[in-house]
Order: structure tokens, then C-alpha cells, then sequence
């Protein structure tokens, strides 16, 4: 009888290993995951390198053009996406992604750590990743040497020791341009944000189309003959950085009172028809983890949003974060973004 039962088990043992898939005996394959967003998407090679070998992964990073310019591409291929995440919408396009239906909703457990502020899509298919200040900067040199002050805020600009001082980006083509012109709507309001252009263009502001040519060919500090432009809070200690030489503080600094600054929130989002859906999810996890929070400041400069992510040294010395920005409702950015462009092309450059 023993002998019987025996038999029977070892029967049973060798069906049950016959019926099992060939597949589960073999190592998993790696999975090819691919991040789609803007230009400026820059992660060290490390960081990459440890999401890869605890998930099994080839990570490929897809830069689209400018967020507006990478959206647009999003938007157009939903039916077939080009990539499984998208990185790098902020809140002024932000409406524009959600009413597209691009995104699929995920609650990172990580944004239990997140500050609240930074979350604006309640449905969650798009989590707050990091922030910045658009505000103008400044060369501090050229004011003392001149004996002036620079300007306190934005009406200042107006006054007529400023004349001639100021270049701005176009923000029909650039994002830091879009920006500030949202930080004059918030400032100013819808009914008064013309007036002050009007009056900026009396006082010969230059207008660029893109940052790099404002920043490093126009501003002053950087051989150029305008000692204000408009750029980031996180400008001085990259300029510290960056310096050739040690700096004990940073040549450039930064107008951020009374609400002179407008803060972009960038998102992340799993695009719709992604056939790795829990490695999305795996790499928003990570995007949000203090490793990959910790590596953005010197390569995107831009400040993470956990609160849990140690700030790099130079950073926490030199960063200026306003205590107050520019107000202007992400929905209402949506639905005049274009026409107050239009306006202000028609005030500024005709």
C-alpha cells in the first residue's frame, strides 16, 4: 500500500513538472522602458544604471523638442505612443495634456511624502516630480559699480533708471519666456499686464527667442550688454557650480519680492497604451524616491519636490525660493495661453 501511494506521488510530481511553461524556467528577458519628454531631461548615469539592474531594464530616454514641441508629439501619437512615460508637462500646458486624454491615473505611494501644493490633478494621472522659479536675475557687479540699486520688483522695471537694462524670451518659442509673461498676468492681472508691456517696451526691453541666447549672449555677466534677464532662482549657485574659479558668492542674484516669480511644476505621467504598465509605474516610483530627487539639482537645476531629498551643498547656500509667487489658475492658463500670446506679441514686437 506505501509502495502504491509512493508511486502515485512521484507520478503526480512528474505531471505537474511536465505541465508547467517552459517560460517560468528561463530568466525573465529585460524589458525596454521609454522615457519621452523635453530637451533638458538629464539623469546620471548611476542613477539609470540602479533602476536597470533591480528591474531588469533597458531604459531609453526620447527628447522631443521643448515642452510644448514634445506635448504636441505626445498628442498627436496617443492612438500609438512613442514612449511608456512622459516627463516633463508643467503647469502651464498642463490642462492641455489632461484634456487630451494622454495619461493614465497612478497614486504613487511616494506621493504620501509630497506636499500637497504641488499636486494639481486630482485624479493623479499626472504626479508633481519638481519645481522652479522663473524670476528675473540680475548682474550684481554692474549695479555696484553703477551705485544703483537693482529693481525691487516688477513695476520697477518701469522707472527710467532702468532703461535699456532688460532682456526677455519670446514665449511664443520659449518656456522661461511663457512663464514670465505669466508671472506679469498674476502680478498685474488680465486688465493691467498689457500696460506694464507697453511700458517695458518704452523703456527698450530686448526680446529673444530662447534662453540660452538671452542668458549667455545678451545678460551682461556673461559678455553681453543687458544686466538684467529673465532666468531662474536656480541660477546663482549654478553659476557657483559652474565657475571656473571658486566663488564665495555668486555673481548673479535674483528679483523674487512681491510675488515676482511664477513656479513651474513639472509633471510625470504613463501614457495611455503602454504595454509595461507596472515598470511605468515602477520608474514614477523611482522618479519620486530621494536617489533620483537627489540627482536632479546639478543636472536640470531644478528643486525635487520630496521633501525627503537632501539638497546638493552649493544649492541650499545659494538657491533664492520666493516667498511668494505669481498666482495664475492652470485652467485659465488653458483657455487664454494663446490669446494673451497673441496680445503680447501684438503689444511687444509689432
Amino acid at each position: 500500500m506505501i509502495r502504491r501511494m509512493l508511486v502515485l506521488l512521484a507520478a503526480a510530481a512528474l505531471l505537474l513538472a511536465a505541465c508547467q511553461s517552459p517560460a517560468a524556467e528561463q530568466p525573465t528577458e529585460t524589458r525596454r522602458l521609454t522615457i519621452m519628454g523635453h530637451d533638458s531631461i538629464e539623469v546620471s548615469e548611476e542613477v539609470i544604471d540602479a533602476f536597470e539592474a533591480e528591474h531588469n531594464a533597458e531604459v531609453s530616454i526620447l527628447k522631443a523638442g521643448d515642452t510644448g514641441t514634445a506635448l504636441n508629439k505626445a498628442i498627436l501619437a496617443k492612438d500609438n505612443p512613442l514612449a511608456d512615460v512622459f516627463y516633463g508637462v508643467d503647469n502651464t500646458f498642463l490642462s492641455r495634456a489632461l484634456n487630451e486624454g494622454i495619461f493614465e491615473p497612478y497614486a504613487s505611494p511616494l506621493l504620501e511624502v509630497i506636499p500637497d501644493t504641488f499636486e494639481l490633478d486630482p485624479q493623479r494621472r499626472t504626479l508633481p516630480v519638481d519645481y522652479g522659479d522663473v524670476c528675473l536675475n540680475y548682474d550684481r557687479a554692474y549695479f555696484e559699480v553703477q551705485g544703483l540699486n537693482p529693481p525691487h520688483n516688477l513695476a520697477d522695471l518701469l522707472k527710467p533708471e532702468y532703461e535699456g537694462m532688460v532682456v526677455v524670451e519670446n514665449p511664443a518659442t520659449s518656456s522661461p519666456g511663457l512663464a514670465f509673461l505669466l508671472a506679469t498676468i498674476g502680478y498685474f492681472g488680465e486688465d493691467g499686464y498689457l500696460d506694464f508691456w507697453k511700458g517695458m517696451v518704452d523703456n527698450d526691453v530686448l526680446v529673444v527667442n530662447d534662453w540660452e541666447t538671452a542668458y549667455y549672449s545678451e545678460f551682461n555677466a556673461h559678455g553681453g550688454t543687458r544686466p538684467i534677464v529673465v532666468s531662474y532662482g536656480s541660477s546663482p549657485p549654478a553659476e557657483v557650480y559652474f565657475a571656473e574659479e571658486p566663488l564665495e558668492e555668486p555673481p548673479t542674484g535674483v528679483i523674487s519680492e512681491d510675488g515676482s516669480c511664477f513656479r513651474q511644476i513639472e509633471f510625470v505621467g504613463i501614457l495611455k497604451g503602454t504595454p509595461n504598465r507596472d515598470l511605468a509605474e515602477a520608474w514614477i516610483d523611482f522618479m519620486l524616491s530621494p536617489t533620483f530627487q537627489e540627482d536632479m539639482p546639478l543636472n536640470m537645476f531644478v528643486f525635487p519636490v520630496n521633501p525627503q531629498a537632501k539638497l546638493p551643498e552649493v544649492f541650499a547656500e545659494h538657491m533664492v525660493i520666493p516667498e511668494s509667487t505669481a498666482q495664475v489658475d492652470p485652467q485659465a492658463i488653458e483657455a487664454n495661453r494663446e490669446a494673451w500670446i497673441e496680445a503680447w506679441t501684438e503689444t511687444v514686437l509689432r
